[in-house]
């Protein structure tokens, strides 16, 4: 399973390893990548909730948009 997000906030590469920490960090969650530019991250796993997801990424100190 796959989930693509846009994100706002990241600005540097130190954005970008806390961002990915903190999605690895979820349960099921095998592997994210996150681009500060142009503001994304694909997480790949099994069974992901994108509504856990999105809360990792807020809690992280970042905003998930549509």
């Amino acid at each position: 399973m796959e989930v693509s997000m846009k994100i706002t906030g990241m600005m540097c590469p130190k954005c970008e390893a806390r961002v990915k920490k903190a999605l690895e960090a979820v349960a099921g969650v095998e592997s994210a990548e996150v681009a500060r530019d142009p503001g994304c991250a694909v997480v790949k796993g099994e069974n992901l909730d994108a509504a856990v997801l999105k809360a990792a990424v807020t809690d992280a100190g970042y905003t998930v948009t549509d």
